[in-house]
């Protein structure tokens, strides 16, 4: 059902001191930051030949990722991301299978203006998840 992994997100501190770091030590290409007040964060994402790295930083002080950086004040993974051919067969799938689908079980619109849906940890390894619905 899933299909390629989409990238993995990082929760940092510093979002352009992140964001320097992959472009100028590691040398990959990073895109502009892009804030999403709907989700609560800023985001950036570093292009890798196979997958992307999301670089996430809190956008306001309830932001989602904003207790989750208190708990992690150097960063660390936060999520990852599998795209998913039809966000609603995935949602329904994952809930036969016994799966929680965070929220409210509805798709959002996620930082590449696609459907998304976000897994419980506990139901994968202690691994937050996220499907992204893309074209076929």
């Amino acid at each position: 059902m899933i299909g390629r992994l989409n990238h993995v997100a990082i929760v940092v501190p510093d979002l352009e001191a992140a964001a320097s770091l992959y472009r100028n030590t590691l040398g990959a290409t990073v895109s502009e930051p892009l804030p999403l007040p709907d989700q609560g964060v800023t985001t950036v994402f570093v292009d890798l030949p196979n997958s992307k790295i999301e670089l996430l930083h809190p956008l306001g002080d309830d932001s989602p990722v904003a207790a989750f950086l208190e708990r992690n004040p150097r960063g660390a993974m936060h999520h990852i991301c599998y795209e998913v051919q039809d966000i609603h067969a995935a949602i329904e799938h994952m809930r036969t299978e016994g799966a929680t689908v965070l929220g409210d079980g509805k798709p959002s619109i996620g930082a590449h203006n696609l459907p998304v849906v976000f897994l419980h940890p506990k139901d994968f390894c202690g691994t937050l998840i996220e499907l992204e619905e893309v074209a076929s």
